[in-house]
């Protein structure tokens, strides 16, 4: 049976997630800070579906500390999964230098840090896979979230590049770029509800996804016409939008 790592596995969509994996077979990293909060769920993704879970402690801010991480895990994952995300407001990040910095490394920097330390690994193997969950918000910068969305967008075309280096060495490299998903981290936001979906949808999208060999997945599908269509508007046109 392979082993799943998942990181920032505290958040609503990385706990649906890995109840999609657990259900189709797959052992359980789960790894985040404060972790030993889902003992609870971990034991119950062990008695639900049979599967092993373990529970790895790791503030992915602090860089200095994620290879030590990995290198103690044991048995080493056959695949990971990033499901990290910060959501700002986007006026205090604009008057806030230390906000913008949490932004961007919480979104990117930590995250490309940490995916450099798998891949080497995963390079030498020849084999597993990386699944990074970024965000539609990464397609164009918009005024209502441009911090966000710009640390969103390095991290979609680091994924990018890491596909492509990683492509020789037999190892899959999949963007997950959800829209509007009802969670934590977007409770204090009006979002539109004809739009906006659940971390159950999203979780299977992204099996779905991965089972196919898709190397970008968005979810709801419905967001890929969306984005077109906004990518495509004018920048003289667009830059006057309140969208």
């Amino acid at each position: 049976m392979s082993w799943v790592l998942i990181l920032g596995a505290k958040s609503d969509i990385a706990k649906a997630v890995a109840r999609e994996f657990a259900k189709n077979g797959y052992n359980l990293h789960l790894v985040g800070r404060n972790i030993s909060e889902l003992s609870d769920f971990a034991s119950d993704l062990k008695v639900r579906y049979g599967v092993q879970v373990s529970l790895g402690e790791l503030d992915v801010l602090e860089i200095e500390k994620q290879e030590e991480f990995y290198n103690s895990l044991s048995p080493k994952p056959d695949g990971v999964i990033t499901a990290v995300g910060f959501l700002p407001d986007q006026k205090e990040a604009e008057n806030s230098i230390n906000l913008t910095v949490k932004t961007i490394n919480t979104n990117f920097t930590a995250l490309a840090t940490f995916l450099n330390i798998v891949a080497n690994d995963f390079e030498k193997r020849k084999s597993g896979f990386i699944i990074g969950i970024s965000s539609v918000a990464g397609d164009r910068g918009r005024a209502k979230n441009f911090i966000y969305g710009s640390a969103k967008a390095g991290f979609t075309a680091y994924l990018s590049g890491l596909r492509n280096r990683l492509f020789k060495s037999n190892v899959r490299v999949i963007t997950v770029k959800p829209g509007f998903v009802y969670t934590k981290m977007t409770k204090h936001m009006d979002l539109p509800k004809r739009l906006t979906a659940y971390p159950d949808q999203i979780a299977k999208d992204i099996y779905n996804g991965f089972i196919k060999g898709k190397d970008v997945i968005y979810t709801p599908k419905k967001w890929f016409f969306i984005m077109c269509l906004i990518k495509h508007i004018p920048e003289r046109i667009f830059k006057r939008l309140d969208i």
